[in-house]
């Protein structure tokens, strides 16, 4: 039996790896905030220590990005210390973890997308609590794969997908469109550590280090948003006629890259992992949003 310790189960990407197929006598272990607390660095080593388990998927976070900004302590806590834990405590158990991060490392003014080697720049305390992780990892000597993603949706949790689609019965709205990044759907982060995580289970000399993963095609917030509402339109339903704005326009707490684009050449040669198709996906979470909305469950 193969137990897979699987953090931020009730999450975007955590509740998609959970539902997977995953290879038999695989055992995933979702515990729940009151089992572990990644804000607590005593309690992650203690159960790391205890579950007997052969992998760690930390895809628990701190996601409140402009919350964070007046929550220091505990963005760094759950971001940075979490993963410092969860690193150390591998590597005294020789057991390898795959950590999920995001394009908030960066700055945002690079012209193109960003590599791994970019120097990493956050502007923001999410970010650089989450790259706080990057590096505790990093320096930990565990054996590990840092996936860095950007723009998650999915069907499930809080994110610009649904929110566009609760937005709808409006009839006008405005978008930022200076902001660039590639959308990702998160059952597609989900299956691309399924695939690291196995490779690592079976495969001491697997690559590691940080690679990139997230959408095909770079686009902006406003551009996102009009796919969306296409994808409604389509379903004959009424949509809000969308205006481009820049930033300056909709100023929040966090500043945000302007360009987050990521660069996912990496991940494809070391591991065979291509980019997902995100207009695809995104046709389909829409699908399942609009279904559940009509059963009554959304």
């Amino acid at each position: 039996m193969t137990r897979i310790l699987i953090t931020g189960g009730t999450g975007q990407v955590g509740g998609s790896l959970g539902n997977l197929n995953w290879p038999e006598g695989t055992e995933l272990v979702l515990p729940s905030r009151s089992e572990i607390d990644l804000g607590n660095a005593d309690q992650i080593s203690s159960f790391v220590r205890d579950g007997g388990f052969d992998a760690i998927i930390s895809s628990g976070a701190y996601t409140a990005v402009d919350k964070a900004e007046d929550d220091l302590l505990t963005a760094f806590k759950v971001n940075g210390l979490a993963p410092a834990a969860f690193a150390e405590t591998a590597k005294e158990l020789d057991i390898p973890v795959v950590h999920i991060s995001t394009d908030y490392v960066f700055n945002g003014g690079k012209i193109g997308r960003y590599v791994e080697t970019d120097p990493i720049d956050p502007q923001g305390v999410y970010g650089a609590s989450k790259a706080a992780g990057e590096l505790a990892i990093q320096s930990s000597g565990c054996r590990h794969v840092i996936l860095r993603t950007a723009w998650v949706f999915s069907a499930i949790g809080a994110n610009f997908v649904k929110t566009m689609i609760r937005l709808a019965d409006r009839p006008q709205l405005t978008v930022v469109d200076d902001q660039t990044g590639c959308p990702t759907a998160a059952p597609d982060i989900a299956r691309a550590a399924q695939a690291v995580v196995l490779r690592q289970l079976t495969d001491r000399d697997a690559p590691s280090g940080v690679y990139h993963f997230c959408g095909d095609e770079a686009v902006t917030w406003f551009g996102f948003a009009s796919e969306i509402f296409r994808l409604l339109e389509a379903r004959s339903l009424a949509v809000p006629a969308v205006a481009p704005i820049p930033t300056r326009d909709y100023p929040t707490p966090a500043k945000r890259p302007a360009n987050s684009a990521l660069d996912t050449s990496r991940l494809t040669q070391d591991f065979g992992i291509e980019p997902c198709q995100w207009r695809v996906a995104l046709a389909s979470t829409v699908e399942e949003l609009m279904g559940d909305k009509e059963k009554g469950l959304s």
